[in-house]
């Protein structure tokens, strides 16, 4: 049985579970004919700041022991044009993602509830 006075970040396995999570969706994100255009012109370098910059984001929100040095969501979306099309492009591959992790139905629920919080510092049109 989980022990669910756990933090989230605990009952989703910590880092390396997110950490994984997050290596699994980047890729689906990046080769999407809609949200490709995201990372195109990206250089290695700074593909793999963000995806570590994610992984940490996600973890402190998540209530882990990492502290997140980005930028707030607003911030680092601002002038993206990320369209309400683009979020919802973004929850299908995230729902394929979360699939193939198997988390259980409340941990998928906090998860998505969390997410779905950061729609409106994100969504510009």
């Amino acid at each position: 049985m989980i022990d669910q006075s756990k933090s989230l970040y605990a009952r989703l396995g910590g880092y390396d579970a997110i950490a994984a999570v997050v290596e699994n969706l980047l890729p689906r994100l990046m080769k999407d004919a809609q949200l490709g255009r995201f990372w195109k012109n990206r250089g290695e370098d700074g593909m793999r700041r963000e995806k570590q910059l994610l992984i940490d984001f996600l973890c402190a929100s998540a209530g882990g022991p990492l502290y997140y040095t980005g930028r707030d969501m607003k911030t680092a979306h601002r002038g993206m044009k990320i369209s309400e099309s683009d979020w919802l492009a973004f929850l299908r591959h995230l729902h394929v993602t979360l699939d193939t992790f198997q988390d259980s139905e409340k941990e998928r629920k906090e998860v998505l509830a969390f997410i779905q919080s950061t729609k409106a510092d994100i969504v510009e049109v």
